[in-house]
């Protein structure tokens, strides 16, 4: 285990962008101490270089969350399009410091703009990112919603937030009562009926992204009090035998 501190002299990343990362969601401490001090774990440190690659790419926050906190994230072709990603902007320093050698030789007055064409990176980098869009579930759910309207979609969301309002209602109970598993598999339904098929290994994955702090976590503890996000969590741990 590394402390923020260690972490941050590691990687160079500031104290400040750590403890921000945390509280939008995007790099959990792996655990904290009795003092309330964060501690990462090598599997924390490997999502933190995966972001930091992503940061290196433009990628915004938003985008590098989705990502990231995927339940079918692939490591091997995130690596594989980072590692394109970065050639192209290799072929577009060196195309800029060849115009600038052209530039000493020739004078400043050779009007030269091809080398600060970046489309090729900008095309790259946008396809890359309708790759994350192209799962599955996420063809499954644009099929379902296409014929919805916004006040359809208004109250399905509605429906989903009561889910976890009556897991709200549950906190006091053992997450491996009948009764909250039951719950579990109602949520688990309701996503497969309005969403996409929710397998266990989705469900589990969901339920990470659930307590896994930011937006998510506060509309679930909003609508079911605070402790709902990480109760609804534990429990589909139990459910999904984890």
């Amino acid at each position: 285990m590394k402390t923020v501190n260690e972490v941050s002299k590691l990687t160079g990343v500031s104290r400040r962008t750590l403890q921000y990362y945390d509280k939008i969601g995007l790099l959990r401490p792996t655990e904290y101490t009795e003092s309330g001090y964060r501690l990462y774990d090598d599997a924390a440190l490997e999502r933190l270089q995966q972001i930091l690659l992503f940061r290196e790419l433009e990628f915004p926050l938003k985008d590098i969350k989705d990502i990231v906190t995927r339940s079918d994230f692939d490591k091997k072709k995130a690596l594989d399009q980072q590692m394109e990603l970065l050639e192209l902007k290799k072929e577009h320093i060196e195309n800029l410091i060849n115009m600038c050698r052209g530039l000493k030789m020739r004078g400043v007055k050779n009007l030269e703009f091809k080398a600060f064409d970046t489309r090729k990176i900008e095309e790259y980098s946008q396809k890359a990112k309708e790759q994350w869009k192209s799962t599955p579930e996420y063809k499954e759910y644009e099929e379902k919603s296409k014929s919805r309207t916004k006040a359809d979609e208004k109250e399905i969301m509605k429906d989903l937030m009561k889910v976890f309002e009556e897991f709200g209602t549950m906190k006091e109970k053992n997450p491996a009562s009948q009764e909250v598993q039951d719950q579990v598999k109602k949520l688990q339904n309701f996503i497969t009926d309005y969403f996409y098929n929710c397998t266990d290994e989705t469900l589990f994955g969901l339920g990470k992204m659930y307590a896994g702090g930011g937006e998510f976590t506060e509309n679930i503890d909003k609508m079911g009090g605070t402790g709902t996000a990480e109760f609804t969590y534990q429990a589909i741990k139990i459910y999904c035998n984890r």
